[in-house]
């Protein structure tokens, strides 16, 4: 029987321990992931995100990117308008990429949806209601304000920053 070197133990031990090192930040990043999004749209980030984070497509349904993108002349209060190149440019962009409806359909409201009554964005944000009212972040909509990365569509855990 071959005896078990007390070198070839530590060998084994730290290799184990590398080994699910790695594995664990794997699944890190696999759920990270899970919240970063496709902004390459051009036309989408200049338009949408001269006064707002252009938000992730996957956020809201498709039929509520329709009734956003068909009220951009009063939208949230302000007249969005834009020319029907740009339109089209951002619906062919959002509509494909919508959310699952079960998911982000928000809540009925008699204006436009609203992200951040959808069931997934209150899932989600739940427990940091108390913090909309803090002046550096001011309102749910203002993912910036926590999510660093928000312009480049990144909303993972691993780029989320509260103001304290």
């Amino acid at each position: 029987m071959k005896e078990i070197r007390p070198h070839h133990l530590f060998d084994a031990v730290v290799w184990t321990a590398a080994s699910m090192f790695l594995v664990l930040l794997a699944v890190h990043e696999a759920h990270a992931g899970e919240h970063r999004y496709d902004n390459a749209n051009a036309v989408y980030r200049a338009e949408c995100g001269s006064c707002h984070v252009a938000y992730p497509p996957e956020l809201l349904s498709a039929p509520s990117w329709n009734r956003v993108l068909t009220t951009l002349d009063k939208h949230y209060g302000t007249d969005a308008s834009v020319d029907a190149g740009a339109l089209k440019s951002i619906r062919e962009f959002v509509v494909p990429r919508a959310g699952d409806k079960r998911r982000t359909e928000p809540a009925a409201t008699a204006d436009t949806p609203r992200i951040t009554t959808s069931a997934w964005f209150v899932k989600e944000h739940g427990k940091v209601t108390q913090r909309w009212t803090d002046p550096k972040i001011k309102s749910a909509a203002n993912c910036g304000a926590c999510h660093s990365q928000a312009a480049q569509g990144d909303f993972s855990e691993s780029t989320l920053r509260v103001p304290r």
